[in-house]
């Protein structure tokens, strides 16, 4: 199974796994999978490759829609959205074996049934566990409530060495952890949001900050925003913000939402992330550009003169 739909399930069900209502997510999930591996036709046209993603939901939405619980349909379309075609089949299994441990097992136990990831296999998982999270957010205003508190709490451990230290500590167990969370921000932000900090201390994270960054721009992402971090040398004016918001517009297609961070070593100018996207319009930058250029002609007239 995708980390990503292990986590988007862990996710969904997290408030009603243990409930009647998670064993029959369960059962509804066998059902299905039996159903695909013992209907040929079906079978056949979920595991085409020729058939389209929404055809394949379709068929789905049109077969399940009044049969089975809407999570476990939830479930099963975001299976079809992740991992190979030709997996379907296993994969229902293997959310069955998921959604049914995750009834029958207490936390611990559950926990000890995980498979030990890597750091990008659980990158996947809370990109999964996040969109989980992130659909159950009906308000615009409240996504972006949530990514102030997640970019908020970034810097509050940024500037806590210490407390970056405790929280990165995977030798402690991660209940002490958890409760040092629910200590610091519990009734402080929205539950939404301390959901998504506790997974970034439950898996393999080298860098809780930046982890706790990327949770903030999926938060973005998710109300149609990207998130562009502006590091600046000097403080810029209200025109100067719009001019920026406006360019980054053009440039992504997408309204950008400005994050601005003070960085004095850059000297003037700005440094801006936004995606993949690095734009270095530092004074720095530019210092160090003459200076490479100089270098070069200098080399260069050596060389004549030779």
């Amino acid at each position: 199974m995708h980390h990503s739909l292990r986590g988007y399930t862990t996710a969904l069900l997290a408030d009603v796994a243990r409930d009647a209502v998670g064993g029959q997510i369960a059962e509804d999930i066998n059902a299905i999978a039996h159903l695909v591996s013992r209907t040929n036709d079906l079978a056949v046209v979920l595991t085409d490759f020729g058939v389209s993603t929404t055809a394949r939901r379709a068929v789905l939405e049109d077969l399940l829609t009044t049969r089975v619980h809407p999570l476990a349909l939830r479930i099963v379309l975001r299976a079809v959205d992740t991992g190979r075609v030709e997996e379907f089949p296993t994969t229902l299994h293997e959310l069955y074996e998921l959604t049914r441990h995750m009834h029958d097992l207490d936390p611990d136990e559950l926990r000890a049934e995980e498979p030990i990831a890597s750091r990008t296999a659980w990158r996947d998982y809370v990109a999964g566990y996040s969109e989980a999270v992130f659909e159950s957010v009906t308000e615009t205003s409240e996504l972006e409530e949530i990514e102030d508190e997640l970019f908020r709490f970034a810097r509050v451990i940024e500037s806590s060495p210490s407390l970056r230290s405790v929280l990165s500590d995977t030798t402690l167990p991660v209940e002490n952890r958890e409760q040092i969370l629910r200590d610091l921000l519990e009734d402080k932000v929205r539950p939404a949001t301390l959901r998504l900090v506790h997974t970034t201390i439950q898996g393999r994270v080298r860098d809780l900050v930046s982890s706790l960054d990327w949770l903030a721009e999926q938060a973005a992402r998710a109300r149609g925003w990207r998130v562009a971090r502006v590091y600046t040398g000097l403080p810029i004016d209200a025109d100067e913000h719009r001019a920026l918001s406006e360019a980054l517009e053009r440039l992504t297609r997408q309204p950008v939402e400005l994050q601005i961070l003070a960085a004095p070593e850059i000297l003037g100018g700005a440094v801006i992330h936004i995606g993949d996207l690095l734009v270095d319009a530092s004074a720095q930058r530019r210092l160090d550009q003459v200076e490479e250029n100089l270098l070069s002609l200098e080399g260069a007239t050596r060389g004549a003169q030779t």
